[in-house]
């Protein structure tokens, strides 16, 4: 079981250079877990990338029908004072965004707050490297 960063779940519904490497990963992890606030943060990138004219409506109809089907197996972490105080933490020790330390302060939540051990696969440099200072062993290896 490894938890998901929302920039990794995006290359899962559409073809993007990382798209074969995290789909190796995703079929070696018998369980997806991530954030509750993930798949609003998949939508936003999916309505994006169709305003800016890198999708048709069919294609983000296509991806949100692929994300739908990882949500239906995935595991969510629910909002909880721990994470939010969590979050908070990690705001005042990275560099991270709202949204970033929520992703972040469930995934040590879902750890036990034991990251040592865990995988957190994420695409995004600056969580990615916030992650590694918690202790999560951090997916792809190398971006």
């Amino acid at each position: 079981m490894k938890f998901w960063d929302a920039s990794a779940v995006i290359p899962l519904c559409l073809a993007e250079p990382l798209t074969k490497l995290l789909q190796a990963i995703a079929s070696d992890d018998e369980a997806m877990v991530v954030w509750w606030g993930s798949l609003v943060e998949c939508h936003s990138a999916f309505a994006r990338l169709h305003r800016d004219g890198y999708l048709r409506a069919s294609e983000e109809e296509q991806v949100r029908d692929i994300l739908s089907l990882l949500a239906d197996a995935w595991t969510e972490m629910e909002p909880s004072e721990d994470i939010r105080d969590t979050a908070l933490r990690l705001l005042r020790g990275h560099p991270l965004r709202a949204a970033d330390s929520l992703q972040l302060a469930s995934a040590i939540v879902w750890a036990d707050k034991k990251p040592k051990g865990h995988h957190f696969v994420c695409c995004d440099n600056r969580l990615r490297e916030a992650a590694k200072k918690e202790g999560f062993s951090v997916l792809p290896k190398a971006l």
